[in-house]
């Protein structure tokens, strides 16, 4: 098998073909993890112990012919500012070195509940602060795109074990834009959920009011189908939302036809011509999708700046859990 190519429909096909077993893709990932992360410093910690565990456990199930998950045999990451039980969780702190949480994040628990398979702690900026991931304590991500370049911030980690395949999905973090520009600068799909869709419980808050947990994946169906799993409304988040969890899925495949989408102006203003160029690409790539394009006003972005920096700095209280 090649890790570093599966997605989330190759791994269940793979497995209800018996090409392979979920025990073996944990061995794999393992395996592969150990020996690319000296490249990148993607991870803090490897948990390949976890990850056979659930593998095991989704094998059991598919040899009684049950529903072992929509993750079955999926190796996952789990950016190192979301706890998990028995596997130390640092914010990339060393004031968290050896802090080992007694309970699972919701995301996680739900996650592993639909077979995915933890492989490991990503790592990121301490406590989530940054954009480059240049600021932990136990040393900087390198982009596997170019080992020159940062992975962009404060997921990197996340961003990078996915764009390198040693994982096929992850979960980060995102308080102003720390899912979105690292899979931008790693070249993968970042999600960051509407605020409430994924329950909090077990991430260490930067700023709460601010913070979301959300998927990334080589694909954008791969991270649909993580966030499915992980969304939803949770007790022990009284901010989560409600709502009816989507078939996010079976949007991916729909006709995109009908479809309206806007785009603010003072977004656009002072942007680089190379990333103009690429945008007007795909805006040209959804026209010819039949998606109406408009163009839109928010007249308060001058501001969100400046918003941000008194809720985030106000907010930032240090803790895990």
């Amino acid at each position: 098998m090649n890790l570093a190519q599966l997605t989330i429909p190759q791994i269940q096909q793979g497995l209800k073909d018996k090409q392979f077993s979920a025990v073996e893709l944990a061995t794999e990932a393992a395996q592969f993890a150990a020996a690319e992360n000296p490249k990148t410093n993607a991870y803090i910690t490897l948990s390949p112990d976890r990850a056979l565990a659930t593998a095991r456990l989704v094998d059991e199930k598919l040899a009684r012919g049950e529903d072992a998950g929509a993750l079955a045999g999926v190796p996952v990451a789990v950016k190192d500012v979301i706890v998990t039980k028995g596997v130390r969780t640092t914010c990339g702190s060393k004031i968290l070195a050896n802090y080992i949480p007694p309970y699972d994040a919701t995301a996680v628990e739900r996650l592993e509940q639909a077979g995915g398979l933890v492989v490991g702690k990503a790592n990121c900026d301490e406590f989530a602060m940054g954009s480059s991931n240049e600021n932990s304590a136990f040393g900087p991500v390198r982009n596997p795109v170019a080992l020159d370049r940062v992975p962009g911030g404060s997921s990197g980690g996340s961003a990078a074990v996915v764009a390198q395949g040693t994982a096929v999905v992850s979960l980060g973090s995102d308080t102003g834009g720390s899912i979105r520009q690292p899979a931008s600068f790693c070249g993968v799909v970042g999600v960051t959920p509407t605020y409430g869709r994924v329950s909090r419980y077990g991430l260490s808050a930067y700023a709460s009011s601010l913070d979301h947990i959300g998927p990334f994946g080589r694909t954008v169906e791969d991270a649909a189908a993580l966030l499915g799993v992980i969304a939803g409304r949770d007790e022990w988040d009284s901010t989560s939302a409600a709502a009816p969890v989507e078939d996010y899925v079976a949007a991916c495949r729909q006709d995109a036809r009908g479809m309206k989408i806007g785009l603010p102006k003072e977004y656009f203003a002072g942007l680089a011509a190379e990333t103009g160029d690429i945008i007007a690409a795909a805006v040209e790539t959804l026209k010819s999708l039949g998606v109406e394009v408009v163009d839109v006003s928010l007249p308060a972005t001058d501001y969100a700046v400046a918003c941000y920096y008194i809720i985030a700095t106000a907010e930032f209280q240090p803790h895990a859990g």
